[in-house]
């Protein structure tokens, strides 16, 4: 299993069964695949709610896609409507759990997951509506960009998607809940180490480890 679809995997204890959850383009995406049985309900803003596994090839149907634009199905008893109505789902709170990705995190848990300063932007999409509206936001990315800096950091440099702090940050190497404006470490990835994520973290945070885990109670970043 690659790095995204550990990522993916790891936000699925994070999604109670029966919710209606709406998955950002990219690793979220990918959160799909890895659904137990009773599996949520699915929602995408151009307007599917009860959205299916990706198709095989041969039964891809060109105008069934995600917000996205990557080919999906739909399940049993999944209805359609207008993305005017599936926006309106979004912001009146319907949507219990949303799963964005993030290009990076502050230390207060919000994110910046839509421009990069001197890059073209394709569009903000509905992350900032689903922020705002979600009951639940998951963030779902690699702990470090592709150079090797941290995503999650002190202070955002790119433009921030909304000042509301998401709940959960899950990477590849650790799980993040934000408590009272500030992340607190409360799981570590088979095969990752505190002080791998101690060198990989720009931002502070506490920790918050079960099992009595004997760290100090706190990692501060200047």
């Amino acid at each position: 299993m690659n790095v995204q679809q550990r990522i993916a995997a790891r936000v699925v204890p994070h999604i109670p069964p029966g919710a209606v959850v709406n998955l950002g383009i990219g690793i979220p995406t990918l959160v799909a695949e890895h659904l137990p049985g009773d599996a949520p309900l699915l929602q995408t803003e151009n307007g599917l709610l009860g959205v299916g596994p990706t198709p095989a090839p041969e039964d891809v149907d060109p105008d069934l896609v995600h917000a996205g634009k990557q080919p999906v199905t739909a399940r049993t008893g999944a209805s359609y409507f207008a993305s005017s109505a599936s926006f309106g789902m979004i912001r009146g709170g319907h949507v219990e759990v949303a799963v964005l990705g993030a290009l990076q995190i502050d230390a207060q848990g919000r994110i910046a997951n839509w421009a990069i300063p001197g890059k073209p932007v394709l569009g903000v999409g509905g992350a900032m509506d689903l922020l705002v509206g979600a009951r639940k936001v998951v963030v779902a990315t690699t702990h470090t960009a592709k150079d090797g800096s941290p995503k999650i950091v002190e202070e955002c440099t790119f433009p921030l998607t909304a000042l509301r702090p998401v709940d959960v940050v899950v990477t590849e190497a650790a799980t993040f809940t934000v408590e009272d404006g500030a992340l607190v470490l409360v799981d570590l990835a088979d095969g990752f180490t505190l002080h791998w994520v101690r060198e990989h973290t720009a931002a502070s945070f506490r920790i918050g480890l079960p099992h009595g885990v004997d760290v100090p109670e706190a990692v501060a970043r200047t």
